[in-house]
């Protein structure tokens, strides 16, 4: 992701009431999961058997394969404050026996704004407790997570669909801040003409990554488009598998007193969903867009890091 001039957001609009941390407890008890599955360290990931993969892999007709990950991200930037690393390690340039050999090494601490990745159950506890109520203190440590890691997840190969709210509003994207509610989900189901199913992975566009390269970046922890926590009982209801977005799918600033990340916390905490983060959906929505559909293949393989808290990730649609 190369550089681009700092902009500063308008201020956020106004959507609406806020929420108390009281009635956001009430909210997370609602949609909370707890001893649903085993084994636990998958949560809604459990949701796709067989059937779901077949069902999936029938929505295949064009071929069109689309990958939404950024890229490599070295660039320091507002929303890039722990740039990744990437540097030869060997130019081939020592006498050896042929062929001689290139390579290279990356690093990086992704859970952030300029990596897209993953979110596995062990990335956020509320209240001291990880999904299922696991004490975090009891099963994070420095060697990592025994509890939620992104190596119990494996593979993920469902149905996603694309809330593409730029396409159902006719804007280029929303303004930094605009949080989409559970009324605006049901409106772009029926302009899009999909219907978010059990086992579904959500993938919401925003047009974040237009909007940055049209008008330069800007700090996303201060403004930013995504799910009010209103959208959350939809979502739950619907029994999705993974949610994600061009953001992080939390709006920001957050409308619950207190908190910073409360989708965060009712995904994964409340309702073991992992998340994907900063997505680049605008190839996919130009090829949704032509393809007429906004359903499709959706490959997810994050990396098998043993007490990993999440992974680097590119995830791939096929239409």
């Amino acid at each position: 992701m190369t550089s681009s001039p700092t902009h500063s957001p308008p201020p956020p609009p106004d959507n609406g009431p806020r929420m108390s941390r009281e009635d956001f407890d009430s909210l997370f008890d609602s949609v909370r999961t707890w001893g649903t599955w085993s084994p636990a360290d998958r949560g809604a990931w459990n949701r796709v058997t067989p059937a779901h993969v077949q069902r999936a892999t029938a929505l295949v007709r064009s071929g069109v394969t689309v990958p939404m990950a950024l890229p490599w991200n070295t660039v320091p930037g507002p929303d890039n404050g722990k740039p990744a690393l990437h540097y030869m390690s060997d130019l081939g340039d020592v006498e050896a026996p042929e062929p001689s050999c290139h390579k290279d090494f990356i690093a990086v601490d992704y859970h952030g704004k300029g990596v897209s990745h993953l979110d596995a159950l062990s990335h956020i506890a509320y209240r001291g407790q990880l999904y299922d109520g696991r004490t975090a203190r009891e099963v994070v440590d420095a060697a990592g997570a025994h509890f939620g890691a992104v190596s119990e997840l494996g593979p993920l190969v469902t149905k996603g669909v694309l809330i593409d709210m730029p396409a159902v509003l006719g804007t280029d994207w929303l303004e930094p801040g605009t949080a989409v509610h559970a009324e605006d989900v049901l409106a772009a189901e029926k302009a899009l003409g999909v219907t978010i199913a059990e086992g579904d992975a959500v993938l919401l566009r925003s047009g974040h990554f237009r909007r940055r390269a049209e008008l330069g970046a800007w700090n996303p922890d201060n403004a930013s488009a995504g799910f009010h926590v209103d959208a959350v009982p939809l979502l739950a209801e619907r029994g999705i598998s993974l949610l994600g977005g061009d953001g992080d799918s939390d709006v920001r600033p957050s409308p619950v007193d207190g908190l910073h990340s409360p989708v965060h916390a009712l995904a994964l905490t409340a309702m073991g969903v992992p998340l994907l983060d900063n997505l680049d959906l605008e190839a996919l929505s130009a090829a949704c867009a032509t393809e007429g559909r906004y359903e499709f293949l959706l490959i997810v393989a994050p990396l098998n890091v043993p007490g990993g808290t999440g992974s680097p990730v590119n995830p791939v649609a096929v239409l």
